[in-house]
C-alpha cells in the first residue's frame, strides 16, 4: 500500500526552493504544500468530518477517480453545475462561443492559486487541459482541435465540429485543473495540488484519503479544519458507521437498511432524488420483443408503485421516462409514472398471438414466452427489484430467469447479441448536460448502456441535429421529440428515478446533497 504524506511533500519541495540553507532554518517548522507557514493542528474527531462512501480511490489522477477529489473539494473545474443542471462559473468566469460553434473561449478567474503556492495562470490551465485531453476524459466525446492561450487570461477550445453540449464537458472531474507540479514528466500524476478549499493531507489507497483545510482559497473559506473520507464497500459496514457514530455522513445507504437508522436519535437521514434511471434494457431485435405491442405489453405488467414503495422504500419515485423532471428538456409533462395494467397487456400479447398453456406460460407457435434478465450485484436493489419483476412478468405468463452476474456481462452481451433482458442503473448525471450520455446511448442503434437493436430514423437525424444546435428552442423540440420516441416505442422500460440515501450525524450543521454529486459542500459545513 502506497501512503503519502503531504505535509512532508510539501516540506521536500520548500527544501529545494529555498536551499539547504534555509531548508536547515526551517526543518523543525510546520508547513503545509500551501507555502504557508502555520501553527500545525493536530487532527482528531473533535476537528474531523468523517465521510463514508462505497467508492474506491486508488489514484489521484483526476481523469481515474476524479469523483472522489471534487466531492472532497480538492480540485475544481472550469464550469460548475446548480442544483437545477444549469451551467454556472467555476474557475473561469465567463464563456462564449464562435459563431460556427467551433470555438470556445472561457476567461480564467484572477487570484486562483494552487495548494503548492502557485498562480493558477493560464499556461498552467492550457497545461492541465492538455493532460486531460491526453488521457480518457469526456473532452474525448466532442473533437477537439486543439487546446491554447488567448493573452493572459483566456484559453481557447478549438473543435472540429460543432457541439452544443461542450460547457457540460468542462464540469466533469476529468477536466479539473491541477496545478503542473502535479504531473510526472509522463504525465502521471504523482501528488495533488488543486485550487479548492481542501488540500490533501494524507492518501492511503485504497480505503483512506485525509483533506485539510486551505487558507488560501479563493472562494468561501472552509471552517471544519478536516475531513476524512473512508471507503465501506459493503451496505453492512455503512449502516453500522451510521449507527455507532463511526462516521459523520455515510452515503448511498442500502433502502432496505434504513429501519435499522430509526432508533438512532442522533442520526438524521436524507433521502434526495437524482438523475440515475433504473430501468429495463430489451433486445428490440429479440423474436419475441420486436414489436412495440409486446414490449408495451411488459411495460404494462410492471408495478412501478409498488416496486418503488416496497422494494426500493423510496415512495413516489416510479417513473416510465427516462429522465427526472428536474431534466426539464427531456421531461414529458403529462405522461403517468404508473401505467399497471394487467389486463391490457395480455390482451396486447394476445393480439400477437400469445396462448397460455398448461403450465401456465405464453405460448406462440410451439415456442414458450422465455426469457433471461441479467443484472449485477454492484447495487444490492437491483437483485430485489429483478424479483420483484420476475414475479410480475409471471402473473403475465412470461417466464423469466434472473441471472445474478457482474456488470460487464451487459456490454458483453450487447456486443455479441447475446444479451435477452437486463436490468440496469443509468447515470444520465455524469456529465450536467445528458446529451452526450443519450446521444451515444440511444442513436444508431443503441450502446452498451442504452439501447439495442433499436432503429429509429427520426430519434437518429434528432440527435445529430442536437449536438450542433445552439437554438434554445429549437434544442428543446428535438430534445422532447427524442423522449417521446422513446416513451412511445418502449426500447427500454424505465422503471424507477434513484434516490441516494445519506444519514448525516447531529453534530453536522449545514449539510446539503448534491443531486449531481460532484460537491460534499463541505466548506458550507459546520462540526456543532
Amino acid at each position: 500500500m502506497t501512503e503519502i504524506s503531504y505535509a512532508n511533500v510539501a516540506k521536500k519541495k520548500k527544501m529545494v526552493r529555498l536551499g539547504v540553507l534555509a531548508a536547515v532554518v526551517i526543518a523543525g517548522a510546520a508547513f503545509w504544500f500551501s507555502g504557508q507557514k502555520t501553527t500545525e493542528l493536530t487532527q482528531d474527531k473533535s476537528n474531523t468530518l468523517s465521510i463514508s462512501g462505497p467508492w474506491e480511490i486508488t489514484s489521484l489522477d483526476p481523469s481515474k477517480q476524479g469523483y472522489i477529489l471534487t466531492r472532497m473539494q480538492v480540485i475544481e473545474t472550469l464550469l460548475n453545475v446548480d442544483q437545477n443542471g444549469n451551467i454556472t462559473p467555476g474557475l473561469a468566469s465567463e464563456w462564449a462561443v464562435s459563431d460556427n460553434g467551433l470555438d470556445w473561449t472561457l476567461t480564467i478567474k484572477d487570484g486562483v492559486t494552487f495548494h503548492d503556492g502557485t498562480p493558477m495562470d493560464i499556461k498552467a490551465v492550457v497545461n492541465s487541459l492538455n493532460q486531460s485531453l491526453a488521457k480518457h476524459g469526456t473532452l474525448g466525446k466532442a473533437s477537439v482541435k486543439s487546446i491554447g492561450a488567448q493573452g493572459n487570461n483566456q484559453v481557447v477550445f478549438q473543435l472540429n465540429e460543432p457541439y452544443v453540449a461542450f460547457p457540460a464537458l468542462l464540469t466533469n472531474y476529468s477536466t479539473a485543473i491541477v496545478a503542473p507540479t502535479s504531473f510526472k514528466e509522463d504525465g502521471q500524476v504523482e501528488t495533488l495540488y488543486g485550487t479548492g478549499p481542501y488540500e490533501m493531507a494524507n492518501f492511503q489507497p485504497p480505503h483512506k484519503l485525509l483533506v485539510k483545510k486551505f487558507d488560501g482559497y479563493w472562494g468561501d473559506n472552509a471552517n471544519i479544519p478536516f475531513a476524512s473520507y473512508l471507503t465501506g464497500h459493503r451496505a453492512e459496514s455503512r449502516i453500522l458507521q451510521a449507527k455507532s457514530g463511526e462516521a459523520d455522513i455515510v452515503f448511498t445507504l442500502d433502502p432496505s437498511m434504513l429501519p435499522q437508522l430509526d432508533g438512532a436519535d442522533q442520526v438524521n437521514v436524507h433521502s434526495n432524488l437524482i438523475p440515475r434511471t433504473l430501468f429495463v434494457k430489451l433486445n428490440n431485435g429479440h423474436p419475441f420483443l420486436k414489436e412495440t405491442e409486446a414490449r408495451k405489453a411488459l411495460s404494462m405488467a410492471i408495478d412501478r408503485s409498488g416496486i418503488a414503495k416496497n422494494v426500493l422504500y423510496a415512495e413516489g419515485s416510479e417513473t416510465a421516462q427516462l429522465l427526472p423532471s428536474s431534466m426539464s428538456k427531456w421531461y414529458l409533462d403529462g405522461v403517468t409514472n404508473q401505467e399497471y395494467d394487467l389486463s391490457e397487456a395480455k390482451a396486447l400479447l394476445s393480439g400477437l398471438g400469445w396462448e397460455l398453456n398448461e403450465a401456465g406460460v405464453l405460448e406462440r407457435d410451439g415456442k414458450p414466452f422465455r426469457l433471461t434478465l441479467i443484472t449485477y450485484a454492484d447495487r444490492p436493489e437491483l437483485a430485489t427489484v429483478a424479483t420483484a419483476i420476475q414475479a410480475q412478468w409471471a402473473e403475465l405468463g412470461v417466464d423469466l430467469k434472473v441471472d445474478i452476474t457482474n456488470s460487464s456481462m451487459i456490454p458483453a452481451g450487447h456486443t455479441d447479441g447475446s444479451l435477452e433482458v437486463a436490468l440496469i442503473a443509468r447515470n444520465f448525471g455524469f456529465i450536467a448536460d445528458p446529451l452526450p450520455i443519450i446521444s451515444t446511448d440511444f442513436s444508431n442503434g443503441g450502446g452498451d448502456w442504452g439501447t439495442m437493436n433499436w432503429q429509429n430514423a427520426d430519434v437518429d437525424a434528432a440527435i445529430a441535429e442536437l449536438v450542433q444546435t445552439q437554438d434554445a428552442e429549437k434544442s428543446l423540440m428535438l430534445s422532447q421529440k427524442v423522449a417521446k420516441a422513446i416513451h412511445d416505442d418502449y426500447p427500454v422500460l424505465p422503471i424507477a428515478s434513484y434516490s441516494q440515501h445519506t444519514s448525516v450525524n447531529s453534530r453536522v450543521a449545514n449539510f446539503s446533497f448534491d443531486p449531481f454529486e460532484r460537491d460534499y459542500f463541505i466548506n458550507q459545513m459546520d462540526i456543532k
